[in-house]
């Protein structure tokens, strides 16, 4: 099978190309698995992380991406596993022919107490779908069955993909704010997870503002095409104050900028798998009394479970919440990533395989 094959880690500002198209064996199953033929995957900015080596460190060589549509092609006896698991939580068995998605969550232990409390997410064995496990950047990927979504039939496989990671991890952070309808919202950065959050907002909070900070004109011009009330600069003011922001850049400043503008009790939560190292001085110049005093919160998003992922796919197929994307060729992957370092991002990048 055709993969495009992370071999080492890279700076793409010195090597614009760190993926290689190679030839690999399709992947062997064993107990509980099942094989994807992959026929789309969203390209994530958690990628270029791993790529540059700002994550726990991939297994390398591996192969990426974690926003993987696919259709079953094989099963290695996928009996429900003996954990200790309330049946609502149990997975349902795909079958072959099945279009089904993964999601970054690859696997957990079951029975930990974040796993039994539902936040498999926060389990110390929890694996992640290209880093811990070969990804979708590939024509075949193998993946436990009990972590595979079935795709509802009014997605295209391009509309899904960036619906299980920037989609879903969106649809948590969202959740993590509390917003009720009629609470100001702010979204800092406006990529590939901020732009489908804006939709559901829209959809889940009819009466509430929501307001869009970016660095990029194009962006912003994007945000307000959308249906964004407001869009400025990181540091510009918005209209009012803010109950609640979801920052997704991978820089501390918008954190510093956000803090300002909440409301008493307002909340910023983080949707970052990382921060830069080189301005972590900027947190440090907080003033508590602007910034953190009357009970202003911070709270950080970790991963997604596959409830997550279950619960945003059903209520964007309700809604009609489908991504904006680009597509490219799998042998393109390179390319994109480039662009999403360069910040050309209009929505959501899919490869073809």
């Amino acid at each position: 099978m055709k993969a495009m094959v992370l071999e080492s880690l890279a700076d793409l500002r010195t090597r614009p190309t760190p993926l290689n198209l190679l030839l690999l064996p399709e992947p062997t199953l064993t107990e509980g698995e099942v094989l994807l033929r992959v026929t789309r995957c969203g390209v994530c900015h958690t990628e270029l992380d791993e790529i540059e080596g700002r994550t726990p460190p991939p297994h390398l060589p591996v192969v990426l991406g974690h926003q993987v549509v696919g259709i079953v092609e094989e099963t290695a006896d996928v009996r429900e596993r003996p954990l200790r698991i309330s049946r609502r939580r149990r997975s349902p068995t795909p079958e072959i022919g099945q279009r089904v998605g993964v999601a970054w969550i690859a696997s957990a232990c079951g029975h930990c107490k974040h796993c039994l409390a539902g936040n498999e997410n926060l389990c110390s064995e929890f694996k992640a779908t290209g880093r811990d496990i070969n990804g979708g950047y590939a024509e075949y990927m193998k993946v436990r069955a009990d972590f595979v979504h079935p795709i509802p039939d009014s997605f295209t496989d391009s509309e899904a993909a960036p619906l299980l990671c920037a989609g879903s991890v969106g649809y948590r952070a969202l959740k993590l704010c509390h917003l009720q309808d009629g609470q100001s919202l702010g979204l800092m950065g406006f990529g590939g997870s901020n732009h489908i959050v804006l939709k559901v907002a829209k959809h889940k909070f009819p009466n509430s503002q929501i307001v869009v900070f970016s660095r990029n004109p194009e962006e912003r011009e994007f945000a307000l095409s959308l249906g964004a009330t407001w869009a400025g600069a990181i540091n510009q003011n918005p209209p009012e104050g803010l109950d609640a922001v979801i920052d997704t850049t991978p820089v501390w400043d918008p954190v510093h900028e956000a803090l300002k503008f909440l409301n008493p009790g307002g909340r910023l939560v983080i949707n970052a798998i990382r921060k830069e190292e080189s301005d972590k001085e900027i947190l440090l110049r907080l003033d508590y009394p602007s910034q953190l005093w009357m009970e202003k919160e911070i709270k950080s998003v970790a991963n997604v479970t596959r409830q997550d992922v279950r619960e945003f796919l059903q209520l964007a197929a309700e809604a009609n919440i489908k991504p904006e994307f680009q597509e490219y060729e799998l042998k393109d992957a390179n390319q994109a990533l480039l662009e999403m370092k360069q910040g050309k991002i209009r929505g959501s990048k899919v490869l073809v395989t």
